[in-house]
């Protein structure tokens, strides 16, 4: 009898994809069998996911992957979700949606943190959750709700992996992973901390029960199973959080860093435990959860949705519409170019995000780029840069020597970015898997499952049948100098 087959449904922050998966011995198989666009849009006077429209998509690509399965004469398994972090819906007593969730590039945070800061302490709330500061973590993301006002009928708050699954089975829980990356757990107990949520009057009645990564959630509802023709499948907690699936996925070793590169670039280490001092604090790193009782002790960048947002603005001129042509035009350049820092908060959802960038590089006495290369080229070798200097903060905070990264997600096939990169840190860089987040979210089904006994027999699954490719790093004065004097323009602004 052939192997079963996983279903991985990977929502990212604007599109989705519906994933049919195999693990036989000799080949690792990953059938896309449905991509959907949801871009958030403005009602009711906020930035907001349209979790109806995603949910329906969703059901259509469990459908169509019911369907192949059955052509091809093999069972499935289980169904896994995995998501951005930090947003959230409100479900009523009988599982409805109550309002369409808050997007977190939304601006009814950009005033909370000092406002919560003055009720209880940065330095308490670092102590207590060891997660970084971000204006857009769920704990601001609610109390800035609460603040508005939260709808008297709302029975349970649920990140948007857990909505889908509430939605797939009727069953309200929150998955670890990602219920770490809201700031509302406590980094010891790995529960919710009531206590810090009470000192912001923030409601906690509506936080539903934590399970593990690899936990069966429920079988999917009734009429939902008849109407998908799934009848008794499986939903099971992968890592929800994305990049804990997508670290989940990565064939990393002992002294590898990752990168999970795309619209944000996650740099970090995987460790065994929580990493929480003064230092860590001072630098805003952070201690999200893994699968399997791993930490990703990691730092947020703001990623390729820099240049991704340029390139919105130069498509209505005609310019730069091939990505691939892009990358080929900014190698060419010999010049080492203006630099910027990719952190910048003006860069978070800026209207026009070329005129953010001009306006960073007046203020550092540089002129910007005319054409769309040389600005390309800012933004890929000041993040290159960016993540170097993450990296060397690393190894001071852990005391620990880096010795590989290892760069996944989509981001993984820009060759420039990961030549500059090894460039840029002096380590080897390997490239891939691209679909990282895909396979950790399989892996954790097919551990949960029993086809592998391990995280790390899973990973020497996915080293052994997937390809990477190596970048090594080159010297020149050029590099060292633009280093420098990188490293000027971030002192000014980190």
């Amino acid at each position: 009898m052939s192997d079963p087959l996983y279903i991985a449904v990977d929502l990212g922050a604007g599109s989705g994809r519906v994933f049919l998966a195999g693990l036989d011995e000799s080949e690792l198989l990953l059938r896309q069998i449905r991509r959907f666009q949801y871009p958030p849009s403005t009602s009711h006077g906020h930035l907001r996911w349209d979790i109806p429209k995603i949910f329906a998509e969703i059901k259509a690509g469990l459908r169509e992957a019911a369907t192949r399965a059955r052509e091809l004469g093999r069972e499935i398994q289980s169904i896994g979700v995995d998501s951005w972090g930090v947003d959230y819906g409100l479900i009523d007593m009988d599982g409805h949606l109550v309002e369409l969730p808050v997007c977190y590039r939304d601006e009814r945070t950009h005033d909370v943190m000092e406002e919560v800061f003055a009720r209880i302490p940065r330095e308490k709330m670092f102590r207590r959750t060891g997660i970084q500061f971000l204006q857009f973590n769920t704990i601001f993301q609610l109390y800035a709700h609460a603040r508005e006002g939260i709808p008297a009928n709302a029975h349970k708050l649920l990140l948007i992996p857990d909505l889908i699954n509430c939605f797939l089975t009727g069953r309200c829980v929150s998955e670890y992973t990602d219920a770490s990356t809201t700031q509302m757990l406590n980094a010891q107990t790995k529960a919710w901390d009531v206590e810090l949520l009470a000192g912001l009057s923030l409601p906690t009645h509506l936080l539903p029960e934590i399970v593990s990564s690899g936990a069966e959630v429920g079988r999917l509802q009734g009429e939902l199973a008849d109407e998908l023709g799934m009848e008794g499948a499986r939903v099971v907690a992968p890592a929800t959080h994305d990049t804990g699936s997508a670290v989940a996925g990565a064939p990393i070793e002992t002294g590898w860093a990752f990168i999970s590169s795309g619209t944000w670039s996650l740099v970090g280490v995987e460790r065994d435990e929580v990493l929480i001092n003064d230092d860590v604090a001072r630098q805003n790193f952070t201690n999200e959860g893994g699968a399997f009782g791993t930490i990703r002790f990691l730092k947020n960048v703001m990623g390729l949705w820099i240049l991704e947002s340029c390139r919105k603005e130069w498509q209505p001129r005609g310019v730069a519409d091939d990505y691939d042509e892009l990358l080929r035009a900014v190698a060419k350049i010999e010049d080492d170019g203006a630099l910027i820092f990719p952190d910048d908060e003006r860069f978070l959802n800026p209207p026009s995000m070329l005129a953010a960038i001009a306006i960073q590089l007046r203020e550092t006495n540089q002129t910007m780029p005319s054409e769309p290369p040389a600005i390309a080229k800012a933004i890929l070798d000041s993040l290159a840069f960016r993540y170097a200097s993450v990296l060397r903060t690393i190894e001071s905070l852990t005391h620990q020597a880096i010795k590989q990264v290892r760069i996944i997600g989509g981001g993984s096939q820009n060759a420039y970015l990961n030549q500059a990169t090894a460039n840029a840190t002096g380590l080897p860089v390997s490239a891939g898997p691209v679909e990282a987040t895909v396979i950790g979210n399989v892996l954790v089904q097919a551990i949960a499952s029993g086809r592998f006994a391990s995280l790390t027999e899973a990973r020497a699954y996915v080293a052994r049948n997937t390809q990477s490719q190596t970048f090594m790093p080159k010297d020149s004065i050029a590099c060292e100098d633009a280093i420098r004097y990188y490293a000027e323009i971030e002192a000014r602004y980190n």
